[in-house]
């Protein structure tokens, strides 16, 4: 039996799945969205609906990186050979740089656009930048491709998890898991 302080908190593990969730709808959300004879009604719903939860996002990995700075994950166990630790703790850095990344680029390229963010605008925060053509479409190319590392680096993950999970069933997928109590 695991002893608890090889699982992860409860309060990390409502970011890791919370984000998880909301990444996996924003994914297949962006690349509808963009699809040409999509109904206008639905593309600017799509639209608003993935502005809108991007920043919710982004604020939830921000709190989720102050509350692992806070509060360290617990340690692999000692099973995880060395280039298995490095490879993840890289994985993890590049996700979370990923997962900060390709919202911020969506901001910008939403605002140097000259486009709303509904969510932002109704809390009376207004855009940090100027409007510009070029930057917002250099933003745009740099959301398509985070985006499209992230969906590659996801699937190494849950891979990986599932590796752990099913086949060597050596703890790791549990750490995460949401607990049964």
């Amino acid at each position: 039996m695991e002893r608890q302080e090889q699982h992860y908190k409860a309060p990390a593990r409502w970011f890791h799945w919370g984000v998880a969730l909301l990444v996996l709808v924003m994914l297949p959300v962006g690349l509808l969205m963009v699809q040409e004879g999509l109904e206008r009604s639905v593309q600017n719903g799509l639209f608003i609906f993935h502005k809108n939860v991007g920043v919710i996002v982004a604020l939830l990995v921000v709190l989720r990186l102050v509350y692992r700075l806070l509060n360290p994950p617990p340690e692999l166990p000692r099973t995880i050979t060395p280039w298995q630790r490095h490879a993840s703790a890289w994985t993890h850095r590049i996700l979370y740089g990923l997962i900060l990344l390709v919202p911020v680029s969506g901001y910008v390229r939403v605002r140097a656009g000259g486009f709303p963010i509904e969510m932002l605008d109704s809390l009376g925060i207004g855009t940090l930048l100027p409007r510009s053509d070029a930057l917002a479409e250099t933003a745009k190319s740099i959301h398509y491709l985070g985006g499209l590392a992230l969906m590659a680096l996801i699937a190494l993950h849950v891979g990986a998890a599932l590796h752990h999970g099913l086949i060597k069933r050596d703890g790791v997928f549990q750490r995460m898991w949401p607990s049964r109590r």
